[in-house]
């Protein structure tokens, strides 16, 4: 038996020692009136027993407003990113430790005993038990008029459903014949699997608890379909946008969309503490204000968000850091962490079969990419501060190798055009462009969702490199949805979009980025639809590329050592550097994050990174504090240096 933070026993021990160790708790400020109305349980009552001991870079004081700026209500969601509290989370170092749950015991990878904290309460003050866990699996994710596609991926196994039990308030075990390795990175991801929910709160909407005319009359009020519509429309943990939903995140929305404010007060009974006996979070209160995206730069730099980094490129950084010293934050580069900022997608399941040959041929894809001149690319946009080469892991992924990124990369047009003679795209055009075989000028049409400048600016550039060796190229941008569809239903030639989303992986993470198994991947949709839907759908792969990597994903599933996981990632890398499926440019861009100097505890150098990381949520947001005065200069702090 392993005991799990994932698989580090030194994790578990300084729980252990905290809980042990537990400092006296102080009541917080904020909160204090309410406590003394008896409007709120006092804090020995509103924690767990035993609480999760989180040791802040700077101990905090309590209070204050944190703003943030954001471009839609959907937007809201980004606070359970933000806030990131799961029942397992990464830390910084992308290792895996208890944060919900107290600890889990896994024994052979298949067996999984979640230990819950006793005492630990939603955010509206109820008991947070196993019968959440009960109700979300028996009568929420196995009711197929609430969850019509059946369990989550990350919940089966080959396929087998997990026999799950509750042997007591506080205990839930997942268990499986053979091993889950998708089981505890699912509930640590930004987009978290959920397998709780409150039940308290939702057994009034379910057909199964409510009274048959309460249930109806709240369905008719709501100007919903069905029960199920409505429930499934209040249980909203990741959406965020209901504010009667108790939560078990740090902040508790508080405003009812539609509005172009949000406002989250702290969650009263939120199950962390710091090292003095203090609940987090330290920050009162988080306010959302709503702009256009394309302001929200703009708006940053006039000082109007004291925590800023969506909707922020790295070209608005010589704006940003102008207005520095006038509005006293400070502009910080983080790195990111996509395998590729920006990768070009040639659809290997087009439906023109024009089309389809000549990008399953792997001499185009290599030829596009070597005409394409990465380093004028980075000069030009990133100030030559980015990575050139394909879409691969970063070099701070121990899973690395140099020839990955560098395959097939080198700027070349001369072998460009060898290899698209060798295709016998010799025929060209008065213009100098190269006929396909049926006759049609070789001009490929790059689709995006027209959300970025970068993604002009980047294909800009590569339209003069490509008209060099003979080939044309187009952008079509069009609305996230439409371009979507477009992608699934095989109508698009080429897209532009962000690279792997980790690139900093290990081996113990699933290389599911690698194979064709969801339409979502624009090199592939139909073979990632035929995987996604259990062969209902789209088209099996038919290259031998393909189907091998398909099996390596299933060795890696079966592979029982580390080593052997990492055997299978180095060679599915391999196949994607070979290959060039998709056509990375550079990586590694740094992303500006605004801090107000008022505001601790932000790292000065960190990952802005989705999956994992949760952008700011892997570094503890609750531990983040306000000071009421900050130092406007570097020179106001001891050795030059600035707020953190």
């Amino acid at each position: 038996m392993r005991r799990l933070g994932f698989f580090f026993l030194a994790v578990l021990g300084a729980i252990a020692s905290a809980r042990a160790e537990a400092p006296p708790l102080k009541e917080t400020p904020d909160l204090a009136p309410a406590v003394k109305r008896g409007e709120l349980p006092p804090v020995e009552k509103r924690v767990p027993s035993a609480p999760l001991v989180t040791t802040p870079a700077e101990m905090g004081t309590p209070g204050g407003e944190l703003r943030l700026l954001m471009g839609g209500a959907k937007d809201t969601r980004l606070m359970v990113v933000y806030g990131y509290t799961r029942l397992v989370r990464y830390t910084p170092a992308y290792e895996l430790e208890p944060d919900i749950a107290q600890s889990i015991d896994v024994e052979d990878g298949r067996r999984f005993t979640i230990h819950l904290r006793p005492g630990h309460k939603w955010s509206d003050g109820k008991p947070f038990t196993a019968e959440d866990f009960r109700y979300w699996y028996e009568d929420v994710a196995s009711n197929p008029k609430l969850s019509p596609s059946g369990l989550p991926e990350a919940l089966l196994s080959e396929g087998e459903k997990p026999k799950v039990e509750f042997p007591d308030a506080h205990t839930v075990r997942y268990s499986w014949t053979k091993p889950n390795p998708l089981f505890l990175p699912a509930l640590a991801g930004p987009y978290p699997l959920f397998i709780y929910c409150p039940a308290h709160y939702l057994k009034q909407f379910h057909a199964k608890y409510a009274d048959a005319k309460v249930l109806a009359d709240r369905v008719t009020e709501a100007g919903q379909r069905n029960w199920a519509a409505l429930h499934n429309k209040l249980d909203a943990q990741y959406r965020n946008d209901n504010p009667e939903l108790p939560t078990l995140e740090p902040w508790v929305l508080k405003t009812r969309p539609p509005s172009d404010r949000f406002v989250f007060t702290r969650n009263p009974f939120f199950h962390r503490i710091d090292p003095a006996g203090v609940q987090l979070p330290y920050i009162d209160q988080v306010t959302m204000g709503i702009a256009d995206a394309k302001i929200i730069p703009a708006k940053t730099g006039a000082g109007e968000s004291d925590l800023q980094a969506r909707y922020l490129r790295f070209d608005n950084y010589t704006f940003l850091k102008e207005a520095e010293s006038r509005n006293n934050y400070t502009v910080r580069l983080w790195r990111t962490a996509p395998g590729s900022q920006l990768a070009l997608y040639p659809d290997l399941t087009v439906n023109d079969p024009v089309w389809r040959k000549l990008l399953r041929d792997v001499r185009f894809r290599r030829a596009l990419s070597l005409a394409t001149n990465r380093h004028k690319i980075n000069q030009v946009i990133y100030y030559g501060l980015a990575i050139e080469g394909q879409n691969t892991v970063l070099p701070q992924s121990p899973l690395y190798d140099a020839k990955f990124r560098e395959a097939w990369a080198k700027f070349d047009a001369d072998a460009a055009n060898k290899l698209l003679d060798e295709i016998g795209l010799k025929e060209r055009n008065d213009d100098g462009t190269r006929l396909l075989s049926d006759g049609r000028p070789l001009q490929i049409i790059v689709e995006n969702a027209g959300e970025s400048t970068e993604q002009s600016d980047n294909l800009e550039l590569i339209r003069d490199d490509w008209r060099d060796v003979g080939i044309e190229l187009f952008t079509k941008p069009s609305q996230l949805k439409v371009f979507h569809l477009r992608a699934f239903a095989g109508e698009t030639i080429m897209s532009i979009d962000k690279g792997f989303e980790n690139g900093l992986p290990t081996a113990d993470m699933p290389p599911l980025e690698l194979a064709p198994v969801t339409q979502q991947q624009l090199e592939w949709p139909k073979w990632g639809q035929y995987y996604e839907t259990k062969h209902q759908a789209g088209e099996a792969p038919d290259i031998p590329a393909a189907e091998k990597l398909l099996a390596l994903l299933r060795t890696w599933f079966d592979s029982k050592t580390h080593e052997e996981r990492r055997q299978v990632w180095q060679e599915m890398l391999g196949i994607h550097a070979d290959q060039v499926f998709t056509i990375g440019l550079v990586a590694g861009v740094q992303q500006p994050v605004v801090v107000s100097n008022r505001l601790h505890n932000v790292p000065v150098g960190g990952v802005y990174n989705w999956d994992p990381g949760a952008h700011f949520g892997i570094y503890h947001t609750e531990t983040f504090w306000l000071a009421s005065d900050a130092p406007t200069a570097a020179s106001d702090l001891p050795n030059g240096k600035k707020a953190q």
